[in-house]
């Protein structure tokens, strides 16, 4: 009875130790802001690329008078970040926050929209400073409707006096006449190489990105002047693996490796076409697309030092033909091994003209 008793409290001292031991937090997944919006320039001087554009920007901003704007060219070549930063710099921290209306015309892009929140955003006063004008920032534009266009064409004229709209698109003939003779009309081009590894370089040694030279030029060459998919890219890759190489950018974009394809267009060159057709049918194979894989040769062979200029204008010819033919739903192995065999031919024609 007493070796009972006594036993009592050592196993209830036990118990106590291991309930006080506190229980294990679950791991909270922890989320990295895109380097998209992390590294969005905040004034015109930040901004890559477009110098003239930016220059009649700056211009504006100087002068405080500002038109109503349509912001023209491909995606991820700063025309967002652009028109947001005019407008930071003509209303200030304070009426930047009060005074700009973004919308992004895919999502809202109805008649209704222009009718409600453009009207009712342009009615209400907003703390600006004196002599500035509100704005109404419209991204994607040209995917708005035609009545919607109409609408606002109208809402242009009646608080002109208080209210600027800039429309920013990817095609401005997409835009109606009517508000394109209303508007000043800045048109965006791709970034150059040069430009977009700057850029790339900055965010490398701002986050600590282990990278290597043909990891950027990776990074540069996938992202076809699109300042947004070069970072994109950048970041997935990093995230992915930890480093920046040529092959860990390739498996992250899912393209064909330009060394293959240029493999592929030297064999053809030198007039080896079966060499070249198993190059491209081991791509084909590896599940890239026929598009993937004309495009990157496209511009693989726009690139290529070592490539005649009357060769390389005949092959930019073929492949042209080729894409339009794979654009139109022909996505075979047998247009790709076509195109090499067509390759190989005005290569021959050319060695023999000589």
């Amino acid at each position: 009875m007493s070796a009972a008793t006594s036993s009592t409290p050592s196993s209830s001292s036990g118990s106590a130790a291991v309930l006080s031991v506190p229980p294990q937090q679950p791991l909270m997944a922890t989320y990295e802001q895109p380097w998209v919006e992390k590294y969005r320039p905040h004034s015109l001087d930040d901004v890559v690329g477009n110098d003239e554009t930016l220059s009649r920007l700056r211009s504006i901003a100087d002068d405080g008078n500002c038109p109503n704007l349509i912001l023209c060219g491909p995606p991820g070549t700063g025309k967002t970040s652009s028109v947001h930063a005019l407008a930071r710099g003509l209303l200030g921290p304070e009426g930047y926050k009060s005074g700009v209306l973004e919308l992004n015309a895919s999502d809202a892009r109805g008649i209704d929209v222009v009718r409600t929140r453009i009207k009712m955003f342009a009615q209400n006063r907003a703390s600006v400073p004196a002599g500035r004008h509100k704005f109404v920032i419209l991204d994607e534009a040209d995917s708005m409707t035609g009545a919607a266009q109409q609408a606002l064409r109208r809402t242009m004229e009646i608080y002109s006096n208080t209210t600027r709209f800039a429309l920013a698109c990817n095609i401005s003939t997409k835009i109606i006449e009517p508000i394109q003779s209303r508007a000043a009309i800045l048109r965006f081009g791709r970034l150059t190489d040069g430009q977009i590894l700057k850029r790339v370089l900055h965010v490398c040694d701002a986050e600590g990105v282990p990278h290597t030279e043909d990891g950027l030029e990776a990074v540069v060459f996938t992202a076809e002047g699109d300042m947004r998919n070069a970072l994109n890219n950048l970041q997935s890759t990093h995230a992915g693996f930890g480093s920046v190489c040529a092959v860990n950018v390739y498996k992250v974009c899912d393209a064909p490796h330009p060394a293959a394809i240029r493999a592929a267009l030297d064999a053809c060159a030198a007039g080896k076409t079966g060499e070249a057709c198993v190059g491209i049918k081991k791509l084909f194979d590896a599940g890239y697309g026929c598009a993937d894989i004309v495009g990157t040769m496209f511009r693989v062979c726009k690139g290529h030092e070592a490539m005649s200029e009357s060769v390389k204008l005949e092959f930019l010819r073929e492949v042209g033909f080729a894409h339009m033919r794979i654009a139109d739903g022909c996505t075979t192995l047998l247009q790709l091994l076509g195109l090499v065999a067509r390759l190989s031919r005005r290569a021959e024609e050319a060695r023999t003209k000589k």
